[in-house]
């Protein structure tokens, strides 16, 4: 399997700290680090969990380094304050997607964190040039969207969208939204999930995309690549951080 990834990518960096008291000063907590770890998120996410499921991958992404820093109560797993750093980068170079050749792929996945990577033109423009794309965004959607073949949501993002989305009825069927504990919805249909104790869900959207790109790719049957989709962000929110399945 061949895939290509489009999108905007960070560093996931979480600070592990003791809480056992308040400031004096503020009404805020006094936080002692005692561990850290980081790693590549965003749509570089999305790369680590298709290479963790076997896909090989092409990747473009921005240059500018966005830091994303999570401050988490070491005892409880609750993340008390994020911190973002250069949370926008340039658009893409045009050439970067105007010479691709696009039918060495098996698969296109926009992951579009519309941090200025990607503009609403850069995506009609890629899935105007391949009959197989997955997009991920936290753009409002539009008719620009038309040709995509699936589109994964989630359920805020869903709600944000809800009013508009009767004008543009083609995007309707090409919508798999993910609704957290209660699985996915894709066409009306229900796609449940096994109840697990949940450390964090950060990332989960990126491998839950993942997981449907590969098992489309393989089965071309999206009820069945949702189902490995929900399985495998399963797995991570049970782990601590942005971790790849």
């Amino acid at each position: 399997m061949k895939v290509l990834v489009i999108g905007d990518s960070c560093i996931d960096k979480f600070i592990y700290c003791d809480i056992n008291r308040i400031c004096p000063e503020a009404p805020v907590p006094v936080m002692n680090p005692i561990y850290s770890n980081e790693n590549s998120g965003m749509a570089a996410n999305v790369v680590r969990n298709l290479e963790s499921l076997g896909v090989d991958v092409d990747f473009i992404t921005n240059a500018e380094t966005i830091i994303k820093t999570r401050y988490v109560d070491n005892r409880s797993g609750q993340m008390v304050i994020r911190v973002d750093e250069n949370d926008t980068c340039k658009n893409i170079l045009k050439e970067k997607i105007t010479n691709l050749t696009w039918k060495k792929y098996d698969a296109i996945v926009i992951s579009d964190y519309c941090k200025g990577f990607l503009s609403e033109e850069d995506i009609k423009y890629i899935s105007e040039n391949h009959t197989l794309t997955f997009l991920d965004t936290k753009k409002q959607l539009g008719d620009w969207a038309n040709n995509i073949s699936f589109i994964k949501i989630n359920e805020f993002e869903h709600k944000k969208n809800f009013e508009l989305l009767p004008n543009y009825p083609k995007l309707n069927d090409k919508l798999i939204v993910t609704m957290g504990s209660l699985g996915s919805k894709y066409k009306d249909k229900l796609f449940p999930v096994t109840e697990v104790s949940v450390k964090d869900v950060s990332g989960a959207g990126d491998t839950f995309l993942s997981g449907l790109v590969s098992e489309y790719i393989k089965t071309n049957n999206i009820d069945k690549s949702i189902k490995f989709a929900n399985q495998c962000a399963t797995i991570v929110v049970q782990q601590r951080g942005v971790v790849a399945v």
